[in-house]
């Protein structure tokens, strides 16, 4: 799979969304839990000016793996981008309560086991 992502983000890069997009959706689809396909997704949808897309791929990325920094910073760019185009409705543009970086449990914390 790590050589279909790695095609998908040369793609990406040079521009070819479709293709982009064809290969991280085979990723996706061969692995529903596979993070870095869906901010990939996420991407392709945001280069294509699709923000609800975009947002709703970044927010399945970032609730699969909550320390995705790619993930979580996509999410915020995405809703401050969606609230100011007004384009997303305001209910969309909240991220889960458990997905906010305010309420992650950081690495350090989980080896010291707090809650």
């Amino acid at each position: 799979m790590i050589e279909l992502l790695l095609e998908a983000e040369r793609s990406l890069s040079m521009g070819r969304l479709d293709e982009a997009g064809r290969l991280y959706r085979l990723v996706a689809d061969a692995d529903p839990h596979d993070a870095i396909a869906l901010v990939g997704l996420a991407r392709v949808a945001a280069e294509r000016a699709d923000d609800t897309g975009a947002l709703v791929y970044a927010r399945r990325a970032l609730a699969l793996d909550p320390e995705n920094t790619a993930a979580g910073r996509l999410v915020e760019r995405l809703t401050d981008l969606a609230a100011e185009r007004g384009s997303v409705s305001p209910e969309r543009t909240t991220a889960p309560a458990d997905a906010s970086p305010s309420r992650r449990r950081g690495l350090f914390a989980r080896f010291r086991r707090e809650p």
